[in-house]
């Protein structure tokens, strides 16, 4: 396999990319909260992933995409979407599922970004200089000025905060993991062959651990088909480009926007207060991600 990697993107299509993800990926606690009460949460992530596989195997098959020509890539992409996909998302949801309160999980998952900043150096020999540490740190702590009202400690079991620590640790193997190995692959058919993979292990551990018993209610629908489409699809795609055509800490500091743009979501749809704390917290935030993302220009 080739160890040429696309070329980075412009700066006006890093913005306008960086803006999609972030709003899209902050959709995905509010799906989250509008699924959960109508079935458990590997069933629901299983049946997001049958929608986002079946709708990405007819768009390749329509759009005639390449597809990787050896055995061995497809083992690549696959490790690949199990830990960002699969083993990332079961940690987050079975967790919250467990009882951790989401500012917990935001805080574990939401340190993604600095473990990605540590590991670059040895696994992708990218350096990161003392000024993007200085932004990552200041993401994580505005990070945490926005969740800090939904920090709640003591109502979980403690396995839950074991889940999350392991989706923390898969999404950032996971994306190190993407970007060394399967950068060179169509994003269309490299996320394709992810959700189907992530689709056949999920539903098996629904199947054993879970009911599967589902309410097909309006917001259940909504939240399912908004999941498998906006997230499993697009977003992931958007996210994997972003990361391959540039620094992996530049590309995953954008997830510290994240938590305020759902704090603004929630106040916006579910009428939830958003304290001056957190308001304090999105501008740090944003001044941290500004300065990763301008010393990686």
């Amino acid at each position: 396999m080739s160890n040429a990697h696309p070329a980075a993107h412009s700066p006006l299509m890093f913005a306008s990319l960086a803006v999609v993800f972030v709003l899209f990926w902050a959709t995905g606690f509010v799906a989250a909260k509008f699924g959960s009460p109508y079935a458990e949460p590997l069933t629901f992530l299983g049946t997001r992933f049958v929608i986002a596989s079946v709708l990405l195997l007819v768009l390749c098959l329509v759009l005639r995409t390449s597809w990787p020509r050896r055995l061995r890539d497809y083992g690549h992409i696959a490790v690949a979407g199990l830990l960002v996909q699969s083993l990332y998302l079961i940690g987050v949801y079975c967790g919250i599922y467990l009882g951790v309160s989401i500012g917990v999980m935001a805080l574990i998952v939401g340190l993604q970004p600095l473990v990605t900043g540590a590991l670059a150096g040895p696994f992708l020999r990218e350096s990161v200089t003392r000024f993007q540490w200085l932004g990552l740190a200041l993401g994580f702590g505005g990070l945490s000025l926005v969740v800090a009202e939904r920090v709640v400690l003591g109502e979980a079991v403690w396995f839950g905060y074991v889940l999350g620590l392991v989706g923390l640790a898969a999404i950032t193997t996971g994306t190190l993991y993407q970007k060394k190995f399967c950068a060179i692959f169509d994003l269309r058919t490299t996320v394709a062959i992810q959700n189907t993979v992530s689709c056949v292990v999920i539903l098996a551990l629904a199947a054993t651990f879970e009911t599967m018993e589902v309410s097909w209610t309006g917001e259940y629908l909504f939240a399912l088909l908004w999941s498998a489409v906006v997230l499993s699809v697009i977003a992931m795609m958007v996210f994997y480009s972003l990361v391959t055509r540039g620094a992996a800490t530049r590309g995953t500091s954008l997830i510290y926007l994240s938590p305020p743009t759902t704090a603004v979501m929630g106040w916006l749809i579910f009428d939830e207060s958003l304290a001056a704390l957190a308001v304090v917290g999105m501008m740090v935030a944003v001044v941290g991600v500004a300065m990763v993302s301008r010393a990686g220009n």
